[in-house]
């Protein structure tokens, strides 16, 4: 019951809601009204200085206009490397001007700070963009309309489609280095997309987001966002059109979707290829999250960065760092008081180098099969990219296999249980310690395991259902972390999957049956056989037709 409890809420956890049809409501966010823009946008791959860019930008222009949005299209000079990119794309020696699109909704008081909405208007070569960024433009669009439709804001909303975002964030740059309008800018909300489709995610913000965070969770209903990501991002080289205003001080809101990953920056980004629910899942939270951006008396100022995360994308949780203390050691206490004169300090030994070793052989694993799909090799990223779900299977099977090896070292006895719980628990507070917003993943399905086990010592009828409980929700909340983990970092450290893993069993240990050891090798080898089958044909499969045109003209 507890595993299938948590495949369902995984499922639900990773699946985007169904798009709202042409026919929903004026005030609220509709997939369908926003891909009538798309299919306009994205006929065609529309790079810097290309004829059909121009078209684009005559069509957002006439659009924002229709809305009663004053439109100024400034233009700057890209920068020489912006350049020498663009004719490399292009093998033109001619370099365009860049162009911008300015758009301003006046609000009732105009002296208040006003709310950003930004995307890009260029596609890379050889992509039509309807995702990267069709699905960002589309949705200001879109929200735009709906808020026009309930009357004048409270203050401005202005909106920036940069040019040249795909040649080095060059439209972004010029905007926030000169264009007077930049000051009176409060906030932003940027828009961007790694793939076609899946969960749309607030995964930046600026910093001290504490404020942020408090109104980004009382505006938008069912939001989808966590601190990790957040605590992830700054530790990559990544960047979007907010990275310029970030490094600036300037306080926003990152969302992005990477689900599809094979159509990132791909001649196949159509826009009949683009997830229609990914859309969706990006439009709603923009809209009501710009609504209470505009209506709130004063934007959110700095306060100390939150823990948060969305629980299964049905609800949000925040709360100060400190408070990872409390949820730590509720966890240590619960396995603590399980497993108090009900074993001897062997046992809780045992259970903690069987976790140890059951997460280093995972993680090899991982490793070494993800090796044999070619990850050690010339590869090309966007082949890598398209791989991706059969590589998320590779890498559950890998897992799967090194739990059911593993199964009968694994303790189900309280002491046991709570040794297994020991090293994470020791991973959980050196992550408190030293990155806070982190170790919520730790942290908090140790406490629903610890408390559970505290429980079933005193009640059995009663403590049976609390573990079944905190398996349900702390394996289904780890496969959709590992699943969001791998989609952005599976290509090159899968092995990363070992940690969710770890936890998962720590959870369901109590509620697993023991298996024949024959019948435990047999499966075992079996799962890895499929895994290193997956592997074979990711590493020989010819490169897929996705892959950008970009990366295969050399």
């Amino acid at each position: 019951m507890a595993i299938v409890g948590a495949v369902i809420l995984a499922v639900v956890s990773t699946t985007p809601p169904a798009p709202a049809d042409g026919n929903a409501p004026a005030d609220v966010f509709s997939a369908g009204r926003a891909m009538a823009d798309i299919r306009s946008i994205a006929r065609a791959p529309h790079p810097t200085g290309s004829a059909e860019d121009a078209s684009v930008r005559a069509y957002l222009s006439a659009r924002l206009r229709s809305m009663g949005m004053t439109v100024d299209m400034p233009t700057a000079a890209m920068s020489a490397l912006a350049a020498k990119r663009l004719a490399d794309w292009s093998k033109s020696t001619v370099t365009p001007p860049l162009t911008n699109i300015v758009a301003v909704l006046p609000g009732r008081d105009r002296t208040l700070p006003a709310v950003l909405l930004m995307a890009h208007h260029d596609s890379v070569w050889g992509s039509p963009g309807a995702a990267d960024d069709g699905a960002g433009v589309a949705s200001i669009l879109e929200t735009v309309r709906a808020i026009k439709a309930q009357g004048q804001p409270a203050r401005d909303l202005i909106v920036l489609l940069t040019d040249g975002e795909e040649l080095g964030l060059e439209g972004a740059k010029a905007f926030f280095a000169g264009d007077p309008r930049r000051t009176r800018v409060g906030v932003i909300v940027n828009l961007e997309t790694r793939g076609g489709g899946g969960r749309a995610s607030m995964f930046e913000t600026g910093s001290d987001n504490g404020a942020m965070m408090a109104l980004f969770g009382r505006s938008v209903a069912r939001p989808v966002g966590t601190s990790l990501s957040v605590f992830i991002y700054k530790k990559l080289p990544n960047s979007t059109d907010y990275t310029v205003a970030k490094k600036l001080g300037v306080p926003g809101f990152n969302f992005a979707f990477i689900g599809r990953p094979g159509l990132y920056h791909s001649p196949l980004a159509t826009p009949d290829a683009l997830d229609q629910g990914a859309l969706q899942d990006m439009g709603r939270q923009v809209l009501d999250l710009t609504r209470g951006l505009l209506a709130a008396p004063t934007l959110p100022g700095k306060a100390a960065d939150s823990v948060f995360f969305d629980a299964f994308g049905l609800t949000f949780v925040s709360y100060a760092p400190a408070i990872g203390w409390l949820i730590l050691g509720l966890g240590a206490v619960g396995y603590a008081a399980a497993a108090w004169r009900r074993g001897t300090m062997g046992e809780v030994a045992r259970g903690a180098g069987s976790l140890l070793a059951l997460t280093i052989v995972a993680g090899l694993g991982l490793y070494l099969v993800n090796l044999v799909s070619g990850a050690g090799g010339q590869t090309n990223y966007y082949d890598r990219l398209a791989a991706i779900p059969r590589l998320e299977l590779q890498a559950l099977l890998v897992c799967l296999a090194s739990l059911v090896l593993f199964r009968r070292w694994l303790p189900t006895y309280e002491a046991g249980v709570a040794g297994a719980a020991a090293p994470l628990l020791l991973l959980g507070l050196f992550l408190q310690a030293t990155a806070p917003t982190a170790a919520y993943p730790v942290a908090v399905p140790l406490m629903l395991g610890g408390l559970a086990m505290a429980v079933k010592r005193h009640s059995s009828a009663i403590g049976t259902v609390a573990v079944v409980a905190a398996a349900m929700l702390g394996v289904g909340y780890m496969l959709g972390f590992g699943f969001f983990l791998l989609q952005a970092v599976g290509p090159k450290t899968p092995m990363i999957a070992a940690v969710p893993l770890a936890i998962g069993t720590v959870l369901i240990l109590p509620l697993v049956p023991e298996i024949d050891r024959r019948r435990a090798n047999f499966l075992s080898v079996v799962l890895l056989a499929l895994a290193l089958g997956i592997a074979l044909w990711v590493l020989l499969d010819p490169i897929a037709p996705s892959v950008a045109a970009y990366s295969t003209d050399h």
